[in-house]
């Protein structure tokens, strides 16, 4: 966990700077490109007045630093979820957003910087941060008319959260309400693991068995402290593999099959997010139909060999389709088109969420999918 003290190091020069300094030696970076700051100003005409405001919110830094903390990261006393579970086809992943923290604090790093937007010029929310509270380079964005209108109602926060990249979190309390009011799962397989959200979630349920697959070290390693330390009733076994390599696992098959009544994830969104660890399936599998062959189907089939006769798979997935690659393509019917060869599909739920960072002439509201064994 990282605390207030460590996180407000992160960003604390060495040495004040004087305006006329900064007006000297900042930078302002555009794609792969910098530029001086003066150079930039002239060339874009941008009024010194709001220059001197950007330079007045960078030393007190502090206040919106101390904001975003205690909002984003600060864990509560107590993580028990004691909130009454949302009812079917309320599903909401802002609501008690709280819930998030824990999550975001455990994988700082990962969720904030490490893992990289699939969309082309979106730098990851604490690289900018380091870059301009400490680097003194100013990503284009933030001199943007819009950002500065932002900036001088008081809301720069609002440019960095709306602005840059984040890696998306499912809310552990979306996850305790779906599994309280529809999935009603005892024994839970989960192919990745959410960044610890979908146990955290499950487990407040009273689950009584979990095995969890994911590809990152830090994730799984993380996952199994968080079950030891809170959650030491559940039968937890954590396995850093790609999950579609288990259906060649004999041992894995032998131990597993039909144990589970409840498969749960919200699955890679092809290359909307590029996570850290050579075992990403968009490394292993770069296009999108070798993806949908050799990651979605044989991880697919390893569900339907987990789950118990009558069991449920569920999984939340949008329609996002991505301008990076050349090829236009239907991720949440090309998806579902093959798990409808191994499951009966019973129903389809609305989730309800902010925007992810995807293209718009797509359908790209995510959808709960619920199936039967």
């Amino acid at each position: 966990m990282i605390s207030f003290e460590q996180f407000i190091k992160l960003f604390d020069k060495k040495k004040p700077i004087t305006y006329s300094y900064f007006l000297k030696h900042a930078r302002v970076k555009v794609g792969m490109n910098s530029f001086l700051l003066r150079e930039y100003i002239m060339r874009k005409k941008i009024d010194l007045d709001d220059i001197k405001l950007l330079f007045e919110n960078i030393q007190r830094r502090h206040e919106y630093l101390e904001r975003f903390y205690n909002t984003s990261l600060k864990i509560p006393p107590s993580i028990s979820i004691n909130e009454k579970p949302l009812l079917s086809g309320e599903m909401n992943n802002n609501k008690f957003v709280n819930f998030k923290n824990i999550i975001r604090n455990m994988f700082f790093w990962d969720i904030l910087k490490n893992t990289k937007s699939g969309i082309e010029n979106n730098p990851t929310f604490l690289d900018v941060l380091e870059d301009l509270y400490v680097n003194l380079i100013i990503d284009y964005k933030i001199l943007t008319p819009s950002a500065i209108h932002y900036m001088k109602e008081g809301r720069l926060g609002s440019v960095f959260s709306s602005y840059y990249f984040r890696a998306s979190i499912l809310n552990p309390y979306l996850v305790y309400s779906l599994n309280k009011s529809v999935l009603k799962g005892t024994r839970v397989f989960t192919p990745t693991l959410g960044w610890a959200s979908y146990y955290y979630g499950l487990a407040e349920t009273g689950i009584i068995q979990y095995v969890g697959v994911d590809v990152i070290p830090s994730v799984c390693e993380g996952v199994t402290d968080f079950a030891k330390k809170y959650y030491p009733q559940i039968k937890t076994h954590i396995i850093c593999s790609p999950s579609e390599k288990l259906l060649d696992d004999k041992s894995f098959i032998r131990k597993y099959r039909g144990e589970f009544d409840l498969v749960f994830f919200s699955p890679p969104y092809f290359k909307l997010e590029i996570y850290e660890g050579g075992e990403q399936s968009t490394s292993n599998y770069p296009t999108y139909k070798e993806w949908l062959e050799k990651y979605w189907e044989k991880t697919i089939k390893l569900c339907e060999i987990l789950l118990e006769e009558g069991g449920t798979l569920c999984y939340i997935l949008s329609g996002y389709g991505s301008k990076k690659v050349k090829e236009e393509y239907d991720l949440l019917g090309d998806m579902n088109a093959i798990t409808a060869r191994y499951f009966e599909l019973k129903e389809i739920q609305p989730m309800f969420n902010k925007n992810v960072h995807v293209t718009t002439h797509r359908e790209t509201a995510e959808k709960i999918m619920v199936y039967k064994k």
